[in-house]
């Protein structure tokens, strides 16, 4: 089937839900919310999860590919932010979405 039968609403609500199918990047959405500065370093979520560090980068990767988090990189480290703007389209479309 081709994409055009899809809205682009549609498109985003299914990236935002991928992104959040798996409890360990909801963890980290949740980490990343409730850190008082709202970022931190990827290695102070690896000690949180008994996770090998190259799966967490794999959930980091695809809550960035999604728009729900940013990434900046200060070598060697990566600090992660919440993208507030995307994280609160998500909310809105998947509330509007589950309220149908």
């Amino acid at each position: 089937m081709s994409d055009k039968y899809y809205t682009e609403n549609q498109e985003k609500i299914a990236r935002y839900a991928k992104a959040l199918s798996h409890p360990v990047r909801v963890f980290i959405l949740d980490y990343l919310t409730k850190n008082s500065n709202k970022c931190c370093y990827s290695g102070d979520m690896a000690e949180e999860l008994p996770i090998a560090r190259s799966t967490l980068s794999e959930h980091l990767k695809e809550l960035k590919s999604a728009g729900l988090i940013q990434g900046e990189i200060n070598p060697p480290y990566i600090k992660y932010c919440i993208n507030n703007e995307c994280l609160q389209e998500a909310r809105q479309l998947l509330c509007d979405f589950l309220k149908q």
